[in-house]
């Protein structure tokens, strides 16, 4: 008889590693700064993870699935409190203040947003192949990243609606016509670039429609037609739909020369800093980008950068290798343990991951805008800490418990 698997050290070894580079990484960035204090409070965080990680892990994982909507609830609520009480940072009202510790209600939110759709997608009477039910399904994601839109924090509402396709897809939508959907917002969010870049994107969008159906069809050409008019027209009003330094960021995104020593600073630094690690790197507390801080805050978005110059080819393969088993992890899990729940819960928490590594290393690399990012276990940042921590948490629990909630 098989054996029921007790730990899972495919999900805990590679977390573990990532952490570790992580405190290795804020702590060469913030060493000879002044800033030591950040790696102490994210070691604390650490050890916090650790104990509410066991709490979640001896859990009965019923509990978990049981009080999903009271989770989203409360992340709601924290959401709408730090709009009222939170503190403003760099321009945006995402922290509220305990004790010593700043924390970030929206990290986990994402976390409950994530549970609280895949319980209503799991249950027997949803279908999401009709209206109301869809409408549900958006609106369970789409009202948190409306709040954390006004907060305003532009990357972590685009995180927090990046798990909608995959979960909503599993759980049984008809792929095309999502496509069909989204092709209009897409091409309508494209419109902040230039319009060769938009024009490029919608045929690119048009075939890939063409190519699901294998034959061409009419309303393929007027749903990429419309989505191309919303492009155009938030093209010629984007400078009034954004905000200035917004609107700088993408500039610079498509030129960083344009602005080297104010928007584009911190992209050509990011560059400077990676391609100087070389193979081997330039050593532990050695890299002059780092230790110079030619980046600011860079134990944040661009901690990367860090890993990069100082572990080289080396420790920034070790850092994507540990995240590509740990994401693979997860999807074995989806496909191994025959429960409606826990499929979408960690559907939707891998394609949350993917999402946010491949966002902050583009932005680090000059392929994607700098919207603000964190790296998960990697970067500065309590709440996303222990958020992503209690995600792995939930996957070694539902792996100890898997032969008692399959079927």
């Amino acid at each position: 008889m098989e054996q029921q698997v007790k730990f899972d050290f495919w999900l805990m070894v590679p977390m573990a590693g990532l952490i570790i580079l992580g405190l290795m990484a804020i702590y060469s960035a913030t060493n000879g700064a002044g800033e030591t204090i950040l790696f102490y409070r994210q070691l604390a965080w650490g050890c916090i993870g650790v104990f509410v990680m066991l709490f979640v892990y001896f859990n009965d994982y019923r509990f978990i699935r049981d009080n999903s909507y009271i989770f989203y609830i409360i992340g709601v609520l924290l959401l709408v409190a730090v709009l009222i009480f939170g503190r403003k940072i760099a321009g945006q009202t995402s922290w509220v203040r305990i004790g010593f510790f700043s924390f970030q209600p929206s990290e986990i939110a994402k976390m409950s947003t994530i549970l609280a759709l895949a319980r209503f997608l799991s249950e027997d009477e949803t279908d999401i192949r009709s209206i109301p039910h869809l409408l549900i399904a958006l609106g369970i994601p789409l009202f948190p990243a409306m709040l954390i839109m006004l907060q305003p924090d532009m990357g972590t509402t685009l995180t927090c609606i990046s798990f909608i396709v995959p979960m909503i897809v599993m759980a049984g939508f008809d792929l095309y016509l999502l496509t069909l959907l989204v092709i209009p917002v897409i091409l309508m969010l494209s419109g902040f670039f230039s319009p060769f870049f938009i024009f490029g994107l919608a045929l690119l969008l048009l075939f890939a429609l063409v190519m699901q159906k294998k034959k061409f069809h009419l309303h393929q050409l007027a749903v990429t037609s419309a989505g191309l008019l919303a492009a155009l027209f938030t093209n010629r009003f984007a400078s009034e739909l954004l905000k200035p330094h917004q609107m700088k960021r993408i500039q610079t995104f498509l030129d960083p020369m344009s602005d080297p020593q104010g928007a584009g600073y911190n992209a050509l630094q990011a560059k400077i800093a990676i391609s100087s690690g070389g193979f081997f790197g330039k050593g532990f507390l050695e890299g002059t980008q780092t230790q110079l801080r030619f980046i600011p805050a860079q134990w944040t978005d661009f901690i990367f950068c860090v890993i990069a110059e100082e572990l080289g080819f080396i420790g920034s393969a070790l850092l994507l290798g540990f995240f590509l088993v740990l994401i693979l992890r997860f999807i074995r899990i989806v496909f191994s343990i025959k429960n409606r729940f826990v499929e979408l819960t960690f559907a939707g928490y891998a394609a949350l991951l993917m999402v946010h590594v491949v966002i902050n290393i583009g932005m680090t690399l000059g392929l994607i805008p700098v919207i603000g990012v964190p790296l998960p276990f990697v970067s500065y940042g309590g709440s996303s800490l222990l958020g992503n921590m209690i995600m792995v948490a939930l996957g070694l629990n539902f792996v100890r418990n898997r032969r008692t909630i399959g079927y």
